[in-house]
């Protein structure tokens, strides 16, 4: 399918800050021109719930990671337009 290595590596790190009822995830990636996007997701937790932060961590970290995905798709249509001159929408 491919006529050529693919050994391009994009590198995405999490970090998390938290408190008894909030969890707030930033997901940084750091793609092959080496330009830069960040990303944050949050999750809350209900003060019935069991405090679980890695639950915390897993839902806020997901929101973070489906924020990045948005914005590429975002980002790769805006080049394509730029290219052809022509509307695009990328579908997830």
């Amino acid at each position: 399918m491919y006529d050529k290595a693919l050994d391009n590596q994009w590198h995405v790190e999490i970090e998390f800050s938290e408190d008894d009822v909030h969890t707030h995830a930033s997901a940084h990636a750091k793609l092959r021109d080496e330009a830069t996007l960040t990303t944050t997701g949050d999750a809350y937790r209900n003060p019935k719930d069991d405090n679980q932060p890695m639950v915390g961590e897993e839902i806020a970290a997901a929101r973070a990671l489906i924020a990045l995905g948005t914005e590429l798709l975002h980002e790769a249509s805006t080049r394509i337009e730029n290219a052809t001159h022509q509307p695009v929408h990328l579908y997830h």
